[in-house]
């Protein structure tokens, strides 16, 4: 059991591909969600892995200011395994994303685009809805801001 956390160019091969598989089959299998998962982002992106037994059990990406939105920082692909939900592993993993972000980026806000249904769950970490839900990558989501004052 470990959690670790690698820019691109740390993944391995093996890294990489149960990232990506654990994201097909969450977003696109479980929640019918057809979207472009390969977005040109990972490569300057943060992984955050949680394992267990070699599989990826929790996962997310902090994604740096202006990658993908302008003069913010951002996470998101925040995924745990069907059978880890509701254990306290994504509460975890959000703490350890956003202390990235932090860390990395502290003068930045953090946007995301959150997936509609999750808009209180990320509310208990700073996070203010921007926005009213609209459709995205085949699901409705929300935008949402944490102030660079109100991280963790």
């Amino acid at each position: 059991m470990a959690w670790k956390e690698q820019r691109f160019e740390e993944l391995t091969t093996e890294d990489l591909y149960k990232i990506i598989q654990l994201r097909i089959n969450v977003f696109v299998v479980e929640q019918k969600a057809y979207y472009e998962d390969l977005d040109d982002h990972d490569q300057n992106s943060i992984h955050v892995t949680y394992e267990e037994d070699g599989k990826v059990i929790a996962y997310a990406r902090a994604v740096p200011p202006n990658e993908k939105y302008e003069n913010m920082a951002s996470f998101g692909r925040v995924i745990v395994q069907p059978e880890a939900r509701g254990t306290g592993l994504a509460q975890e993993l959000l703490k350890r994303v956003i202390a990235v972000t932090e860390r990395e980026w502290p003068e930045y806000d953090l946007f995301i685009q959150a997936q509609a249904y999750l808009q209180n769950f990320y509310g208990k970490f700073g996070f203010k809805a921007i926005s009213d839900p609209y459709e995205f990558e085949c699901l409705p989501h929300i935008d949402m801001v944490c102030k660079s004052d109100k991280k963790l």
